[in-house]
């Protein structure tokens, strides 16, 4: 199995038989973690518990517009492809608004839809970073990475929820992390520099957490 068909996928869609349509294309191709939701309450608790990695979001929703909307309240981790049965330029830019992964329209195609949710994991997984913990394999969008300090063998990954600790070095993992992203300012810390608040001359700031800058790695951070 790939990583693309271990991804949790959640199809929100009022039409049961389209639902149904496109839960069997997927396990067709072997996606077998597959959940649905006909209605908005139904939606935004599978989001909070099942913390999909795509929804199949249908726009309108109980002949409305509720799928705009609701997309905006999606699990952090989740990508959204939406679908839509109307021609409506003015809807499609507000649901380009949201930023989503895909837009199909009505009737799908099952080769468009494979592809928007290949493409989408594709560029999920280039937006991550992914490490073993105990026997769960964890990837943290690098958007939810606020910090790094390394501790003799091992290192901590603060982010914006908890904090992971894994036997890693620092400086293997600053091979692995886009170095437009994550700066070092110090011999045992690296940064999201989308998180730093305020740069002083011995140190940076992070949710009001000082962070050591050494002056052999401020150059950066001018």
């Amino acid at each position: 199995m790939t990583k693309q068909q271990e991804a949790k996928i959640l199809i929100v869609e009022d039409d049961v038989i389209i639902a149904e349509y496109i839960s069997e294309i997927l396990q067709e191709e072997h996606f077998n973690t597959i959940k649905m939701a006909h209605d908005l309450e139904l939606a935004l608790y599978e989001m909070e518990q099942f913390k999909p990695d795509i929804i199949l979001m249908d726009i309108n929703l109980s002949g409305k517009n509720t799928g705009i909307e609701l997309s905006k309240a999606k699990n952090n981790n989740a990508t959204v492809i939406f679908i839509t049965g109307q021609q409506d330029y003015t809807l499609m830019s507000e649901a380009l608004k949201t930023n989503p992964d895909a837009y199909l329209t009505k009737p799908l195609k099952r080769v468009d839809l494979l592809a928007s949710i290949n493409l989408a994991m594709f560029k999920k997984q280039s937006q991550t970073f992914q490490f073993k913990d105990g026997y769960d394999i964890i990837s943290l969008d690098f958007n939810d990475i606020k910090y790094i300090v390394a501790d003799g063998n091992y290192i901590n990954i603060q982010t914006i929820l908890k904090r992971y600790t894994i036997r890693k070095s620092l400086n293997t993992i600053a091979e692995v992390l886009p170095s437009e992203i994550f700066k070092q300012t110090h011999r045992s810390y690296i940064v999201n520099t989308n998180k730093v608040q305020r740069v002083s001359t011995n140190y940076v700031i992070i949710n009001d957490v000082e962070i050591p800058l050494s002056r052999s790695f401020s150059k950066s951070f001018k």
